[in-house]
């Protein structure tokens, strides 16, 4: 992010602004460091219990944060508001991630670690996650897909996001990659890029199977499925579990 962030080591009070990013705090045993936590950091279950909830990642309530007094503040570029951040940033130290591949994904789980006081266990999950996506299959041709986030109107996945990489590593060939971050799209434009296959992420947009029938209509000659959002978009500790779920969409395509 090009800021210099002074940290106190370890911290103990943390506030974390990003779901995956609080998913990790707890895998690498830092959960008791966290005092607070958004609305949607729903893994684990007792994150939401056991901390206090200070908004969301685009909204936080900045008298809560206050009176958490904490030391450290974690949060995300893409996934946070600049404004937001840098009032925050003006009392605590505020450390940032950008995250748009998988070597950026496993770098944030190292440093999380190394600032946290878990660096053996971030080190041991990251080399998990390395050593499953190095087993994926490597297909002799990527599957044309285009990947939805948003109904009403339609967004999907462009280019520079970390759901693009996914998609590739997933054996798919992204066929909105040419436009940019996520790009709102017409029905005309995606009967004109031609997926093999649509996939409806069930976040940040709840996509269910009563919206399969919409998306047929628009592209009857590509299967739509609906996939789960968490393991192409969430870049901590759930990553482990990534690697297997792709091999099994492409065994099972249908």
């Amino acid at each position: 992010m090009g800021r210099r962030v002074a940290v106190p080591f370890p911290p103990r009070r943390i506030v974390s602004l990003v779901p995956s990013q609080t998913e990790l705090l707890y895998e690498l045993g830092l959960g008791k460091l966290v005092v607070g936590v958004t609305k949607f950091c729903i893994h684990p279950a007792e994150a939401r219990q056991q901390a206090t909830i200070v908004g969301g990642t685009k909204n936080f309530d900045f008298e809560k944060i206050a009176a958490l007094k904490p030391d450290l503040i974690i949060g995300n570029k893409e996934e946070n508001y600049q404004q937001g951040i840098e009032q925050l940033a003006a009392h605590y130290p505020v450390w940032m991630s950008d995250i748009s591949n998988l070597p950026e994904a496993l770098d944030m789980i190292r440093r999380v670690g190394f600032i946290g006081g878990g660096k053996e266990a971030a080190e041991a999950l990251a080399t998990d996650i390395s050593a499953s996506f190095a087993q994926l299959p490597q297909l002799a041709a990527l599957v044309p897909a285009a990947y939805f986030i948003w109904r009403k109107p339609y967004m999907v996945a462009g280019t520079g996001t970390f759901i693009d990489e996914m998609l590739r590593l997933a054996g798919f060939r992204n066929v909105f990659g040419n436009l940019p971050r996520y790009p709102e799209i017409t029905p005309e434009q995606l009967q004109q890029a031609a997926p093999h296959q649509i996939l409806l992420s069930s976040e940040p947009y709840p996509f269910q199977e009563k919206h399969l029938a919409e998306f047929q209509s628009l592209c009857p000659a590509a299967v739509v499925r609906i996939v789960d959002g968490e393991l192409f978009s969430w870049y901590g500790s759930r990553l482990r579990l990534s690697a297997a779920y792709f091999q099994k969409l492409n065994s099972s395509p249908a």
